[in-house]
């Protein structure tokens, strides 16, 4: 019964710990606000900026897994490259670390005072800025009343023979010790949680730096487990993210075995921190991280090789589905904002392709190119659909009144590209019907139409670019061009008109041409929309 009532306390604690890590965390992330995030966008090539970085985000987020998972979904979105992305995850460990350090404080004594004041300042202040900071206070006051109740509760364990004689074989075979600590944070989800037993172990006398080191090396193999799993369904860069987290902690941990064995590392932060058994695995955590950090770095081109080595990339993956949203962005609403516009314009090439690829099957009679035309009109309606469903989501999403008119706008420039993509699939149900009438045309015909083309491709493209760089100049110029496609588009209809009453064409044949004309100029139609949507939300 008394063993029971132990772990119960003991499940109470670390439950209090774990939700005052979260609450403080996300009080501080919202004090910090969208720029905090909005800085892993900037990142340069820099790895020591991206170590740095890492490190802050983790650090004010207190969670070097959530870091990690969103930098996975920034990877699979096309944000970062791998280069960049080893940086930041290099820096979340180090980041993580500022747990450790805290709890080692030992402010259990004083920690109902903090959830005092937390909880008064969350229930009765008004402004949002000073209810982050009361869920601050509040956090960093559940969190350490958590710690306090889980040293209390182990207590009981230092008297206890069987707990002291697990301990001790943990102590002699380390790499038990190593398995066990990757196991509690695999199931935890947090490295900061068993670092946070380990140190109320610390506090009730039950454990010393000799047993609790090999438990903070296998702590951080185990909090790879959670960016593993979020690389499930994303692509293979993605997944080459997370291998990359997994190699640099479970290398580290292989080159510091050495050290933890000779006891060399035990030695170093005894000597820190003499007769402070939490303030020494807090140290050791850091020590670890920090050094794994420096050693791995200038690694960073050598793990990258073999990555790819182990995940090889295919010679064209071209997904069929979105490439560069992802809902782990909605998290940072301005970034997801900013990934939508590049879907949008993916979309939007897609489109350009099609009507490319309908021209050129068009002239050639070529049946396999209209198939290609019709599979890439398959993906536009792909991305069309995911688009807009992602566009519903991020419009819930707190964003400033500038951001959420050019969601709005976005709306319908993705219903333009579509219609643009239909127009194409029009044109290549046109050369199947010219395929199949075994209909011909006159080299005037064909170059009236291939400058309808070129001009409906030229209005296309100028409003894609306005798009793609915000150039409310350029956007404006498509004005002019879709004005002469309009007069071209009339001057030949009326041309082809008169050649249908000289008898030079049949009329099979012309309604397929006016057709084709017609669909041509509702491209330009289509452009036009597009550019006037970025000269209102200029």
């Amino acid at each position: 019964m008394e063993s029971l009532m132990v772990i119960i306390k003991l499940l109470g604690g670390l439950g209090l710990f774990i939700y005052g890590m979260k609450i403080m965390g996300d009080g501080l992330e919202n004090a910090a606000g969208d720029g905090l995030k909005s800085i892993l966008e900037k990142v340069t090539r820099n790895p020591v900026i991206a170590v740095i970085v890492g490190a802050i985000v983790t650090a004010v987020i207190q969670s070097s897994s959530a870091t990690t998972v969103m930098v996975v979904g920034f990877v699979n979105a096309g944000l970062m490259n791998l280069a960049q992305a080893a940086g930041i995850i290099m820096g979340a460990n180090i980041g993580t670390t500022i747990t450790a350090q805290l709890v080692a404080f030992k402010l259990d004594q004083i920690a109902p005072l903090f959830v005092f004041v937390g909880a008064f300042i969350v229930m009765f202040a008004k402004k949002k800025k000073r209810k982050d900071i009361g869920s601050i206070i509040l956090g960093f006051g559940i969190l350490f009343v958590g710690m306090g109740q889980m040293s209390a509760a182990m207590k009981p364990l230092t008297a206890s023979p069987i707990f002291n004689e697990i301990l001790a074989t943990v102590g002699d075979k380390w790499y038990l010790g190593i398995l066990a600590g990757a196991l509690i944070t695999a199931v935890l989800q947090s490295s900061s949680a068993t670092t946070g037993i380990l140190v109320a172990l610390a506090t009730a006398g039950a454990i010393d730096i000799t047993q609790a080191l090999p438990i903070v090396f296998g702590c951080n193999i185990g909090t790879c487990v959670t960016a593993m799993l979020a690389t499930v369904g994303t692509s293979k860069t993605a997944h080459k993210a997370a291998l990359l987290h997994l190699i640099f902690n479970l290398g580290g941990t292989l080159i510091f075995i050495p050290v933890l064995v000779s006891g060399l590392l035990g030695d170093v932060v005894s000597t820190i921190s003499p007769g402070d058994v939490s303030r020494q695995i807090a140290n050791s955590h850091t020590v670890f991280n920090v050094v794994n950090t420096a050693i791995m770095l200038p690694l960073t081109g050598f793990l990258i090789k073999i990555v790819n080595r182990i995940i090889p990339e295919d010679e064209e993956e071209d997904r069929p589905g979105p490439k560069y949203i992802d809902d782990r962005l909605l998290e940072t609403p301005v970034i997801a904002a900013g990934q939508v516009a590049k879907e949008t314009l993916r979309m939007a090439k897609k489109a350009k392709k099609g009507l490319a690829l309908s021209l050129e099957a068009f002239e050639k009679n070529d049946e396999k190119l209209i198939q290609k035309v019709y599979e890439n009109e398959t993906v536009i309606n792909t991305l069309n659909e995911a688009i807009t469903t992602y566009l519903v989501k991020l419009s819930k999403c707190e964003l400033s009144d500038k951001e959420l008119s050019i969601v709005a706008a976005t709306f319908h420039v993705i219903n333009d590209i579509e219609r643009i993509g239909d127009h194409a699939e029009n044109i290549a149900d046109l050369t199947q019907q010219k395929i199949n009438k075994k209909l011909g045309y006159s080299e005037q015909a064909i170059e009236q139409i291939h400058k309808v083309y070129d001009k409906a491709l030229e209005s296309l493209s100028v409003a894609i670019d306005s798009y793609a760089t915000k150039d409310v100049n350029k956007a404006k110029s498509v004005d002019a061009i879709e004005s002469e496609l309009d007069r071209m588009q009339k001057k030949y209809r009326e041309l082809h008109i008169k050649r249908l009453y000289d008898g030079t064409c049949n009329a099979y044949a012309g309604a397929i041409y006016l057709d084709l004309l017609s669909n041509l100029e509702r491209v330009g139609d289509h452009a036009m929309n597009i550019s006037e949507s970025v000269i209102e939300n200029s």
